[in-house]
């Protein structure tokens, strides 16, 4: 027996760290009568859910893809007629790479209500918490917000165009493309850029490695950066305290 009216939630629930939620999202949450929640979600958000709420993993992650895309939109579309109201729990924001439209686009074709509730995406709330600001006066003016890895998995041909402006570079998507992504600034003589992973950012198993594109392969590879994770690229890195650190110990081996 069908809860209530149908009803879908897209909604975003942030880098990681479930306190950056917003409000609004954690209230879809709580009214749920089925969450669809994907592997990037934590899931110290599901403890908001209703008693006697569904609480199904969808998956859609690298390397773990538990539904096809095809078989997420009709888990929705079947569960907000059988149940009511479906909340479709997206890491990040689910229209900053999430393919948040395709499932808006997909729902609203039945003519079920549809809500999207946007989430701190991890493009953004990644590298700020780690205190480095996407722009900065005299720096970097812009910032460009890319995937690394195209539909059929190949590298995104964007990273050439990102690669030959001042702007900061955020990639998703892209740690096992490093060599790549290296190997591109490298051919335009950028060996120097400063460059920033995160792994796991704004979580207590967070990873953070900092270096130059020249460098900054090994420097994964020795701290064993995975996935899921993002990379910055450009002169803002240069404010990262590890990186200072970096900078004077190289000056005092000089003198």
């Amino acid at each position: 027996m069908r809860h209530s009216r149908p009803h879908i939630a897209i909604v975003g629930a942030g880098p990681g760290d479930p306190e950056l939620i917003t409000v609004k999202a954690l209230r879809a949450i709580q009214r749920a009568d089925v969450i669809l929640y994907d592997a990037l979600v934590n899931q110290e958000l599901l403890n908001y859910a209703q008693p006697g709420a569904i609480l199904k993993f969808v998956g859609k992650r690298a390397g773990l893809h538990s539904y096809r895309q095809e078989e997420i939109n009709l888990l929705m579309v079947q569960h907000a007629y059988k149940y009511g109201k479906v909340v479709r729990l997206k890491g990040g924001d689910p229209f900053v790479f999430g393919r948040g439209h395709e499932e808006l686009q997909y729902a609203k074709a039945f003519d079920i209500p549809v809500e999207v509730i946007p989430g701190i995406s991890s493009a953004i709330a990644v590298p700020a918490s780690q205190h480095i600001p996407l722009t900065n006066r005299g720096m970097a003016e812009s910032f460009w917000v890319l995937t690394a890895t195209s539909k059929s998995d190949k590298l995104a041909g964007d990273i050439h165009l990102a690669a030959q402006s001042s702007a900061t570079v955020v990639l998703l998507m892209g740690i096992r493309k490093l060599k790549q992504i290296a190997a591109i600034y490298q051919s335009l003589e950028k060996d120097a850029t400063p460059v920033m992973i995160i792994q796991n950012g704004t979580l207590p198993d967070e990873k953070v490695v900092v270096g130059r594109i020249e460098n900054i392969v090994e420097k994964a590879e020795e701290k064993q950066i995975g996935t899921p994770g993002i990379i910055v690229i450009g002169e803002n890195v240069s404010l990262h305290p590890e990186y200072v650190n970096q900078v004077v110990n190289v000056a005092r081996t000089w003198k």
